[in-house]
């Protein structure tokens, strides 16, 4: 039975095999603790140094301002948090967007409710653009902290972040940026970005899930989040998983590499699924920008149908909606409504995203399979026994 066709790259990527050999011998042979002082420690500490310093080269930063950690939700909550408290005797007030993933929005709630903080959720416009002045409108002289993703997990809008970066330089507030969307599909240089802090999440980019990085500018007062030995320079404590910065490491130095190939590719791969769809199920709604988006993500609304009965019966494409299904009950995207879309063309979503295995055979194969299950729900067709 032919697998499923994996459409789903912004959600997880598999390990790609040169990550996985590089990260294989510190999982069977070099176990010792970066912080021993013996053979063992020594070999697993010039390991991790070196993953850090794959992990700088990509983001056009200093080693020393890569701390690794478990994922892109601790690096977001280590990047909020932290400024927070640090910078809590200078003011309280954080600005956002509405599009943010959980882990930025849900952390900002609990800075909000549990702490006093007070946060401004700033509204995107129809293509999801964070509007830099809007941004520098919301500054008051209690704004500490400005965080507004890179790229949307969803569909896939860049953000003006260095035009943001340089409303916050100007101000004295620190800037953070989640990028764990962009990093590895566009290229991304925390200088250029203007950013103090951005985070990284290795399964979006061909490591394994449960690794991790943040970018802290140097000089950026950042209180600690996980407490005990001085581990990371004394800024997050646990013994380091070294086969896992390792794998991170080797995954930014191949994103480095292949960047330009890939991006391409990819483009071109997104306009033949788009136009595969099209010329069979009539003309659908592109959410996000026209330019400034990804180009492995496609996040299209179909009329007449709900997007997670269209996956249902198209079980060989393995994609996702950008909807949230509670209590048996499907949801329309609140990135989607965000961007004034209307709640019944919300449901006809499909996030379609493309990496770094995807062929044009399973492009073709998938807007076949897709626009079938789209045509048969328009009729009402029963779904297979």
């Amino acid at each position: 039975m032919m697998q499923p066709i994996y459409l789903d790259y912004n959600a997880t990527t598999p390990i790609d095999p040169a990550v996985m050999a590089a990260m294989r011998p510190y999982l069977e042979q070099h176990f010792g603790n970066p912080s021993s002082g013996h053979a063992y420690g020594h070999a697993a500490k010039e390991a991790l140094e070196q993953a850090r310093g794959q992990v700088a080269a990509l983001l056009g930063c200093a080693p020393d301002e890569v701390i690794f950690t478990s994922g892109g939700s601790e690096s977001d909550n280590q990047a909020l948090k932290g400024v927070a408290f640090a910078r809590r005797e200078r003011g309280n007030h954080i600005i956002t967007s509405q599009i943010e993933h959980p882990a930025i929005l849900n952390t900002c709630r609990y800075l909000e409710t549990r702490h006093g903080f007070h946060i401004t959720y700033l509204p995107v416009d129809a293509a999801a653009l964070v509007d830099p002045t809007a941004v520098e409108a919301a500054i008051t002289p209690q704004t500490i902290l400005i965080t507004i993703m890179h790229a949307n997990n969803e569909v896939g809008t860049l953000e003006p972040i260095a035009r943001i970066g340089w409303i916050a330089r100007q101000r004295g507030i620190a800037l953070h940026t989640d990028g764990a969307q962009s990093v590895g599909k566009v290229p991304v240089r925390v200088d250029e970005l203007g950013v103090d802090l951005l985070t990284i999440a290795g399964h979006k980019l061909y490591a394994p899930k449960g690794v991790g990085a943040l970018y802290v500018r140097r000089g950026t007062a950042l209180d600690t989040l996980i407490h005990g030995a001085g581990h990371e320079s004394g800024r997050r404590a646990g013994t380091e998983n070294v086969a896992y910065a390792v794998a991170l490491g080797a995954a930014c130095a191949l994103a480095q590499e292949q960047l330009p190939v890939q991006r391409e590719r990819w483009l071109k791969l997104r306009e033949r699924l788009l136009r595969g769809l099209t010329e069979r199920v009539g003309p659908v709604k592109v959410n996000g920008h026209s330019e400034q988006r990804l180009s492995n993500t496609l996040n299209i609304c179909v009329s007449g149908v709900v997007g997670e009965e269209v996956l249902t019966r198209a079980p060989g494409v393995a994609a996702s909606t950008g909807s949230a299904c509670h209590a048996g009950q499907t949801e329309p995207s609140s990135v989607l409504l965000a961007m004034g879309i209307e709640p019944a063309l919300a449901l006809g979503a499909l996030r379609l995203s493309l990496g770094r295995w995807t062929t044009e055979a399973e492009i073709d194969r998938a807007a076949k399979q897709l626009s079938d299950a789209i045509l048969a729900l328009r009729k009402g067709a029963q779904p297979p026994a």
